[in-house]
């Protein structure tokens, strides 16, 4: 094991910022506190299994065969002043202020002095019996098998059941129906589709899934999943499916816990209004990882919160760094936007606590809207410098809302 505990590149001063995970969240951090400290001596790592960003708004796009843009994690941070390692943090000693990192040349210990932790989640397959051994989710290499095994169900018009009926699952379904329209989709779920949204949204999210032929079941409780289908809770016959996509209940990895952080139920680490570590103020947790509570209740993980918290923690650090005192984050949602398809979409706009407004766009301004908020990766971690959320967002009644420049 090579030990870098002290030094990092050579270097024999200033302060070492590690950020664990390549995602959205810990991209836009490394990149922004980067920034934030650079005149200050901050040196800045990124730390990720892959060297590959992945877009994980359009999974649902790549379970299904589409060629996404590929983008390179060296490419996005070129001119940043980040370091980019690519290995996998597999262990974290808080006392030392060391993590260690499986690379292709062998474990490396790196060492810190503040740790950003965007390790993000995945999705929960433990919770319901047959769901990791014979389900698909949508992460990683696990999305390209599945636009395999896709591929090949839709020559011999097979059958899918999403279980699920967020957005995700509400994606997932429609992106499929519409790829594969041999295929028969069935999206089965405790909820109706589109439980978040106001009642005019959500009837048009109905008949949008409606016109691409799913099949929604919604008050069904999956308890079993079978390698040819699944088991419903007081249906003595199992749902059929010859492919079950997987979507539902997150968690967080375990790093975290095994460290002897101070963790949530589904291991996000409890932090602080300033986004530290309630049990560890040498470490900041971001994203879908954070355990973050606002006013009106508990964050939920989605892009759309977890970029703040990285621009947040991000601007903690620095202010930290500065001698100044950390502002408490403030957070409120603003919208729920759904695909349907490639040619449909519905937008849910939200109040604060992500209660529906009686707001929404729908049809193709609603595709419009999304690709605006998806944005370009190069150009989001650009402009995720110097501005606290970088895109335009368009809101019924007020127009353009513009960025406001973070401090």
């Amino acid at each position: 094991m090579s030990h870098e505990n002290h030094t990092l590149g050579g270097e024999q001063s200033g302060t070492r910022i590690l950020v664990l995970g390549g995602g959205y969240a810990g991209v836009l951090a490394a990149v922004r506190v980067a920034r934030r400290t650079r005149r200050r001596g901050g040196r800045v790592t990124l730390v990720n299994p892959s060297d590959r960003f992945v877009e994980r708004l359009r999974l649902h796009q790549l379970s299904t065969g589409q060629q996404l843009a590929d983008h390179r994690l060296p490419d996005l941070l070129a001119g940043t002043g980040v370091a980019f390692m690519r290995g996998l943090a597999v262990g974290l000693d808080r006392t030392a202020r060391t993590v260690d990192v499986d690379t292709q040349d062998g474990r490396r210990q790196l060492g810190y002095d503040i740790l950003v932790y965007a390790l993000g989640s995945v999705t929960d397959t433990d919770a319901v019996p047959g769901a990791a051994d014979h389900a698909y989710t949508l992460a990683g290499p696990a999305a390209a098998r599945l636009a395999g095994r896709l591929t090949e169900l839709a020559a011999a018009a097979g059958r899918v059941a999403v279980v699920g009926a967020g957005l995700t699952g509400v994606e997932s379904a429609a992106e499929i129906a519409e790829t594969f329209p041999g295929l028969g989709v069935t999206l089965l779920s405790r909820d109706e589709p589109g439980p978040m949204m106001g009642d005019a949204a959500r009837a048009y999210l109905n008949r949008g899934l409606d016109r691409l032929g799913v099949e929604v079941r919604s008050g069904a409780d999956v308890t079993k999943v079978l390698p040819a289908g699944v088991e419903v809770a007081g249906d003595p016959e199992p749902v059929a499916a010859d492919a079950v996509v997987w979507t539902i209940g997150v968690r967080a990895l375990p790093l975290a816990e095994q460290a002897g952080l101070a963790v949530d139920a589904q291991g996000r680490i409890l932090v602080d209004e300033a986004l530290r570590s309630e049990s560890d103020p040498a470490v900041y947790a971001v994203g879908d990882a954070a355990a973050v509570r606002q006013p009106w209740g508990m964050i939920h993980g989605t892009c759309q919160s977890g970029i703040p918290t990285a621009a947040h923690a991000a601007d903690s650090i620095g202010r930290r760094l500065r001698g100044r005192r950390p502002k408490p984050f403030r957070f409120g949602y603003i919208h729920q936007p759904v695909s349907l398809g490639r040619r449909d979409a519905v937008i849910q706009f939200t109040h604060a606590d992500d209660s529906p407004r009686r707001w929404y766009l729908k049809g193709r301004a609603a595709v419009r809207y999304k690709e605006l908020v998806s944005g370009s990766p190069p150009a989001f971690f650009r402009l995720s410098r110097w501005f606290n959320v970088p895109i335009l967002m368009l809101v019924p009644g007020r127009g353009p809302r513009w960025l406001r420049r973070g401090r």
